[in-house]
């Protein structure tokens, strides 16, 4: 498939927008629930994006303000067909999640003791942690590997999850860290 340059190509805003419609209305968990279908539906599929890309635009997303699901769709509608573009996947990512919560909440109380529904969303979950693992799995493929990352890796899983560091904090001294050692190699270089 070719990749589509232009973000001009007005004939990919209809799709785009029932692409992420899609994606948010079969995805439960979250953002990094999402990350595999939107690789396979924008990057496979479609090819609006590479895996490439699609690790760029998750780092991006996951440091930014707001949901990685909602950013990563903005970005790759950004990256499809401009501010347009952008609007309708996000739009599209966020419709389905609208619709179920305001249907959830009016039927709350009713289904709150419902020993059915209780094992639904366990069932649930146990689908969501294996997304989110598969999330994980791709990403490091992709990811530099190299003692540095191991030993940042490493410093901010112990930070995170056993220190109670803010995540906002480490994404922070991440990315610092990240336009550190890239500056510093490029200088070496030139």
């Amino acid at each position: 498939m070719e990749k589509i340059t232009s973000r001009q190509d007005r004939s990919q805003l209809l799709p785009l927008f029932l692409t992420f419609l899609k994606i948010g209305a079969f995805t439960f968990g979250g953002g990094y629930a999402m990350i595999p279908l939107i690789q396979r539906e924008a990057g496979e599929r479609r090819g609006w994006i590479t895996e490439d890309e699609l690790v760029e635009i998750t780092a991006i997303a996951e440091s930014t303000p707001g949901p990685i699901a909602v950013n990563t769709a903005t970005f790759t509608g950004y990256q499809v067909c401009g501010v347009p573009g952008a609007l309708l996947a996000t739009v599209g990512v966020v419709l389905p999640a609208f619709a179920v919560i305001v249907l959830v909440s009016s039927a709350l109380s009713f289904f709150s003791g419902n020993q059915i529904v209780k094992y639904a969303f366990m069932g649930v979950r146990a689908g969501v942690l294996a997304l989110i693992v598969k999330a994980v799995v791709r990403m490091y493929r992709q990811c530099p590997k190299n003692a540095l990352s191991y030993v940042i890796m490493a410093g901010v899983f112990i930070a995170a999850g056993f220190l109670n560091v803010s995540a906002l904090l480490l994404i922070l001294l991440c990315a610092l860290l990240g336009l550190f050692f890239t500056l510093r190699k490029r200088g070496e270089r030139g």
